[in-house]
């Protein structure tokens, strides 16, 4: 696929259409995603913007995005129960086994370093996959997120835009913040939960399960967050990095409210039918983060980096 995208895209490429015994979560699956959604962001230096909407890349991307969604189904429980899904991701286990705890209590600044690369991949991009939701919803719950999406641009700031404060961390921690710089060092698992929001927000049908994607991200980010800045606190790291997570622990608290109350309530009181995918979004989301972490924290305390090529 990427030899293809040298190629002029206004003539047949031939690219396959199915996506074969991928695995859903695999690398090939993965990375194969993220060039693809990558067209609908920024594209490539030297790609032609022609590929975005090639009919042969679609057909593609859309056997992958099967490969992908079947696996989710198959792999999360389901239910229509929105409330109960929300309720279980504002319940804090008081033994929390994540990476933010596991960085709290044991993360080297090294630890911190790679934990900031892998997530590159998303937070240089920050808002702009839930930004697709916009013209897809109506009433409260498009005003509501648009509200959301206002403070995770800085409120009109670019300095307090969140893509930029993540500029600013990787800079203030001596990496590189260039836009997806770190993309050959992350692996299948990183890029997943990126994709996962992409194909959420590309697909108007999965409308429902963006709202709910983003949600299960603005309830989970604050805590996670608050522990983070007590990690970088501990390493003594600059207060560049340190702004970042101080930002997002103030931001979600109220975020989580609105996406909970103003958007997925007018959401599901216009469109009740909508729940389930709800509920899959939230449960997706935490699926793959899981997923994430159990990669992470399998590396770190095995002595291994988490990065498919370590720092140097």
């Amino acid at each position: 696929m990427a030899r293809a995208l040298h190629d002029d895209p206004h003539q047949p490429q031939g690219l396959p259409h199915h996506a074969g015994k991928a695995e859903p979560y695999g690398e090939d699956l993965q990375l194969a995603l993220q060039v693809c959604y990558e067209l609908h962001y920024r594209g490539f230096e030297g790609v032609d913007p022609g590929w975005e909407w090639q009919p042969d890349l679609i057909q593609t991307r859309n056997a992958l995005e099967r490969q992908f969604l079947a696996g989710l189904r198959r792999d999360v429980a389901g239910g229509d129960d929105v409330r109960g899904a929300l309720d279980e991701l504002l319940v804090e286990p008081v033994d929390g086994t994540g990476v933010s705890h596991w960085l709290r209590d044991n993360g080297t600044w090294e630890h911190l370093r790679e934990y900031f690369v892998l997530r590159s991949i998303y937070h240089l991009k920050e808002a702009d996959p839930h930004a697709f939701a916009i013209p897809r919803l109506r009433g409260q719950a498009k005003a509501a997120l648009v509200a959301v999406e206002f403070d995770e641009y800085g409120g009109g700031r670019y300095e307090r835009m969140h893509s930029r404060l993540y500029a600013d961390l990787l800079d203030a921690a001596g990496l590189r913040s260039g836009y997806l710089h770190y993309a050959e060092h992350a692996l299948a698992p990183a890029f997943a939960p990126v994709n996962l929001m992409s194909m959420f927000g590309l697909h108007r049908g999965l409308r429902g399960a963006l709202v709910g994607h983003f949600a299960a991200a603005e309830i989970t980010t604050a805590p996670s967050a608050r522990r983070l800045a007590e990690a970088l606190r501990r390493v003594g790291a600059d207060d560049a990095c340190v702004r970042f997570f101080d930002e997002h622990v103030e931001a979600d608290a109220v975020h989580e409210q609105v996406m909970r109350r103003e958007v997925i309530g007018d959401l599901l009181e216009r469109e009740p039918e909508l729940a389930p995918d709800v509920v899959f979004g939230i449960q997706a989301t935490g699926l793959l983060e899981d997923r994430l972490a159990q990669h992470v924290l399998g590396a770190w305390e095995a002595g291994r980096s988490a990065l498919r090529q370590p720092l140097g």
